[in-house]
């Protein structure tokens, strides 16, 4: 768990590229801390800028402007040397594993110990601790050849703690890796925070990634970070269009604009969805309201999931009553949790009481 003091501060960084005479803003002014001992996830879209933003972590892309201090330096001050030292203190891992291929698996483990000048006998220690980690013991004397991705990526995480980092950069660690392989890795990624107590930042385009196992999350577009928060709070009230897409691709609770066609051809009822939280009661206070206001209702679309171990997802309801007496309903509704109005198959809308609702849809809204 995070005891809240930051180890990465990035303050209004910016990384500029030059590209075919134009400047291109990889990074555009992001101000954000990373505090100790989480696990903070960096969503976005290819092209986001996110890979560039962990990379300036370690300096592998020095920032063209602002600052970036890791673990209370400044890197774009430090002299090659004081850089190379604190590298040691940050592992990184890759999508594509990054593995020497004529190494053995505890070879590929003893590299970077190897290079910062570690000893034979501690070498041969630290690589079987790490091994016995990662759950490839029996696997020492392999080849990455004779491995399956999600061994690949375990020994690029034993790689990467090899000289006790403090903080781990997983740059699109499961991008290459089948559904349960990847639930594999991200649970050994939460054994290291946990465990291990290394700050973990994940850079993904999945939000089921984030879902699983970060603590905050920030989302970047076109260089800038558009929405930052607790994981929990991101996907229960996203305030950015690019957050609910991601919202959308990781729980299947809200009708897609196809859904939705089919949904008001079989119901011409009113249709809202309805935003459940963790606080409870919403089913017997819909009841509740319902009887009061003297309107029929049934769920016919939705589903609830678990984001951090706390309850959240939506349904969509069919009223059924008086204009008037649908109107109320929904207005009390609304003091007490997020309601989305779609109107009727007659007179759709978008949940702003715009008839025009394909924008909205197709962001997941």
């Amino acid at each position: 768990m995070s005891n809240s003091a930051p180890i990465v501060e990035f303050i209004n960084a910016e990384k500029h590229f030059i590209a075919k005479k134009n400047t291109v803003k990889a990074v555009d002014d992001v101000t954000l801390t990373v505090n100790t001992g989480e696990v903070f996830g960096v969503i976005g879209y290819s092209g986001a800028g996110k890979s560039t933003l962990v990379r300036m972590v370690n300096a592998l892309e020095p920032a063209t402007g602002g600052k970036v201090i890791v673990n209370g330096h400044d890197v774009s001050s430090l002299k090659e040397s004081a850089l190379r030292t604190l590298r040691l203190e940050i592992g990184m891992i890759f999508q594509q594993f990054n593995l020497l291929q004529s190494r053995t698996v505890a070879a590929n483990v003893a590299y970077p110990l190897e290079v910062a000048g570690v000893d034979r006998t501690e070498r041969r220690r630290r690589v079987a601790e790490l091994l016995e980690f990662v759950g490839l013991s029996d696997k020492a004397k392999a080849f990455p050849s004779q491995l399956s991705g999600g061994q690949k990526q375990r020994v690029g995480i034993a790689r990467a703690l090899a000289t006790s980092p403090k903080i781990l950069l997983a740059d699109e660690a499961t991008s290459a890796l089948d559904p349960e392989t990847t639930a594999d890795v991200l649970g050994l990624l939460r054994r290291v925070n946990e465990e291990l107590g290394i700050t973990v930042i994940v850079i993904t385009h999945e939000m089921e990634v984030v879902k699983a196992i970060c603590d905050r999350v920030a989302v970047m577009e076109h260089g800038k970070v558009v929405e930052l928060g607790d994981v929990y709070q991101v996907f229960s009230h996203p305030g950015h269009r690019a957050t609910r897409r991601f919202v959308s691709s990781a729980i299947k609770d809200r009708p897609d604009p196809d859904v939705l066609a089919r949904l008001r051809h079989r119901h011409k009822e009113h249709l809202i969805t309805v935003y459940v939280h963790e606080d409870g009661g919403q089913g017997e206070r819909i009841t509740d309201l319902l009887n009061r206001h003297g309107v029929r209702g049934g769920i016919i679309y939705g589903g609830i999931s678990e984001v951090k171990e706390r309850p959240f997802g939506s349904l969509t309801w069919g009223l059924d009553g008086e204009p008037d007496a649908i109107a109320r309903f929904i207005t009390e509704l609304g003091t007490y949790t997020h309601v989305v109005d779609l109107g009727t198959a007659d007179a759709p809308l978008d949940g702003f009481g715009h008839a025009d609702l394909t924008d909205v849809v197709e962001e997941g809204k």
